[in-house]
Parts: C-alpha cells; structure tokens; sequence
C-alpha cells in the first residue's frame, strides 16, 4: 500500500532565497537547511517499503523527521529543532495517494530504548513491593493482635487473611505478576510488533538497533507481511544488510551526490560485509 507517493525537499536555490530573505544573524545553526541539499537530494517516489541509505552525517534521520513532521503523525519521542524548522519544513511539498491513517506513526531508537527502560523500571518497582508485602505477611501473621475499635478493622481482616493464606498466595493476591522481562533484542522487536497495526505509515529510523541478526530477520519478515497483507507503507533509515535485503524495498544511497536508487548489493556497507566474509570463506 502506498499512502504517502511523493516527497520533496527545497534544493539549493531556494534555500540560498531563503537564507537572502533571513535578517536574523544572531544564529550559528540553520539546521535542517543544507543538509540534504549538499547531496542533491531534493525527491522521493515512495514505493511501499522505501528505505534511506547512507553514513553517519548523511541526512538519513533529518530526512525522516521532517517527513513526519509535514505529514503530522505521531511520535513518542521528542527531538531536536532549530528555530528554521518550521521554515524548512513549509518548503518541503508532499503528495498523497491516499488519505495517511491516524494510526500512522514515526518510531526511533530513543522510543525503543525508553520501552525496555519503562520495562525494567517497572519490575524493580514490582521487586521491591514485593519484598515489602512478605514483611507485612509476617508481621500479620505472628502479631499479637486484639481489635480494641472499628478502626483497627482494616487490620483485623489482614490479620486474618495472613492466617488463612501461604506466604506466596498472600502476596500473589495483593500484587499483580511481574511484566516479563525480556532480553533487549525481544523487548525491542515487542515493541515493533506493537506498535506496527494495520493500515498505516511507519517511519522507521535505523530499526536494526539492540536486534539481534535472528531478530532483524524477523523484523524484515514482519514488514514484509504487514506491507503485502496489511495496508503498511514503510520508509526507513538502516545500515543493516538484512533490512536492506528486503524484497521489493526501494533503496535510496544518500552516500552518493547526487542521491541516488541502487540495488542493496551495490551498497558500500553490505559490499564490505561480503568481502569480509568471502576472506573468510574457508573458515566455515
């Protein structure tokens, strides 16, 4: 499915307009000005799973904030802006194929990382109330206790319930199960897995982060599906050969200036890694 057809980013002639306009010279940063521009990287025609390419500097996650910026879904995360942002971002033009869902959203390495961190946090909270509930039991259990008015009645039925129950069931029924916690690589494709729905947009900003290789295979057999079954359209940003790999994904090399498609096996990142291992060949 492809909802969002078309994207462009003011090349640069109209940001040296822009920039002739600006009386304010009280700032050392134009971001995201000049960015994508250096690379001649002014159009996107979308396919339904569409993936950025290229190093560290390349414009890759500028390029995806601004999409998600423009088309207005939703993000967990905050990021940074300049003051041109907005600026920036009235000059990029967009065309739809169709209405974009709500459900639609941009998803990065800060959200997954606050997920596995909200997880941990919570079943640490749930540890230490536990702890706290077994001293409770004890002290209930073994009290010399005498209701002398209805005030102590809350406490006369603890009492109670402490010396009709096991330790464990006392504890059980006053605290909810501990959140499983899974190991980084499971929690982060949880999370995918999650927020990913039917019929929708998804920004994806270099997915492959705390995934094992095993579950980066999934994740791209996940996209895969959710794009062909689901109504998904994805555009994302990734260094990982297996999710540049993926069937059908159009893949744009922000390496090269001018911007431009090519196969994932001319790609610099996965030639290296097929080198490397055609060294090492005799070695498995």
């Amino acid at each position: 499915m492809v909802y969002l057809n078309v994207f462009t980013f003011p090349n640069e002639d109209i940001e040296f307009n822009f920039f002739m306009k600006v009386k304010r010279t009280c700032y050392d940063s134009f971001y995201p000005f000049k960015i994508l521009s250096k690379h001649g990287f002014e159009r996107i025609d979308f396919e339904p799973v569409t993936i950025l390419y290229g190093g560290n500097g390349s414009g890759k996650s500028t390029a995806l904030n601004v999409i998600a910026e423009k088309t207005g879904i939703r993000r967990d995360s905050i990021y940074n802006k300049s003051n041109f942002y907005p600026d920036y971002v009235n000059m990029c033009e967009l065309q739809l194929e169709a209405d974009i869902p709500k459900n639609s959203r941009i998803i990065t390495s800060d959200d997954v990382f606050d997920y596995m961190l909200n997880i941990r946090n919570l079943n640490e909270g749930i540890d230490q109330k536990r702890e706290e509930l077994f001293e409770e039991y004890l002290d209930a259990k073994y009290s010399h206790f005498q209701m002398r008015s209805m005030a102590d009645y809350e406490q006369l039925k603890k009492v109670n319930t402490a010396r009709s129950k096991t330790q464990s069931r006392f504890v059980r029924n006053q605290l909810m199960d501990n959140v499983r916690e899974y190991s980084n690589g499971e929690s982060a494709f949880l999370y995918f897995t999650e927020k990913i729905g039917e019929n929708g947009l998804y920004i994806l900003d270099e997915p492959e982060n705390s995934l094992s290789p095993k579950r980066q295979m999934e994740l791209v057999k996940f996209i895969e599906d959710s794009a062909r079954y689901l109504g998904c359209q994805f555009i994302i940003s990734t260094h990982s050969p297996f999710l540049l790999a993926m069937s059908g994904a159009k893949i744009y090399d922000l390496d090269k200036n001018p911007v431009e498609v090519k196969r994932w096996t001319e790609l610099e990142n996965v030639r290296t890694y097929y080198e490397f291992f055609k060294r090492h060949e005799k070695e498995f």
